[in-house]
């Protein structure tokens, strides 16, 4: 059975974005999904002193080997500020200075959304261009607009024309 590594780029407990990747994930068929939690992944802030001193911490390793047990991956970023959290962006990071091709050419599925009309585009954009880098395969984004407004945690999105969005994307991954 094919395996699908989930999680949203944040640490907040009530992340929109994890509500929307958790859901995003449910829309797959004869898969399984495991969502993983930022909030395990937690390391020092990244230093080069600090690898320096200490190495890469095993976490850092533990999270490159979950991603690379993948056959797809879908992550739905959280946007600061127009970037990506600090939490994500401190795993980003470390696990990078263990392996830069962290994301190890398995497909992936990048998704943002925000309580405003821009649904995250800004770190949408800034992920779909830096994780190519980092030897990412985006085969597919999406962005969901104003959560509250287009998301019910008991059903998912609720904008039709989102929702039939978010399904032919979904339905035109081949992994």
């Amino acid at each position: 059975m094919k395996k699908i590594i989930a999680f949203a780029g944040s640490s907040s407990k009530n992340s929109i974005n994890k509500q929307l990747v958790t859901y995003a994930g449910s829309q797959f068929e004869n898969v399984v999904c495991e969502i993983l939690d930022l909030n395990e992944y937690e390391m020092p802030i990244y230093s080069a002193d600090r690898e320096i001193e200490s190495g890469v911490p095993q976490l850092a390793i533990d999270f490159f080997e979950k991603l690379g047990s993948a056959d797809l991956i879908l992550i739905s970023m959280a946007e600061h500020n127009g970037a990506y959290s600090a939490a994500f962006k401190n795993i980003f990071d470390w696990t990078s200075r263990h392996n830069n091709k962290l994301f190890q050419q398995k497909p992936m599925l990048l998704m943002a959304t925000s309580p405003g009309p821009r649904g995250g585009l800004s770190v949408l954009e800034l992920a779909k261009d830096r994780f190519p880098r980092h030897d990412a395969n985006v085969v597919a984004t999406f962005s969901l607009p104003s959560f509250r407004d287009n998301f019910d945690p008991a059903i998912g999105i609720t904008n039709a024309a989102l929702k039939i969005e978010l399904q032919t994307i979904v339905k035109g991954i081949v992994f």
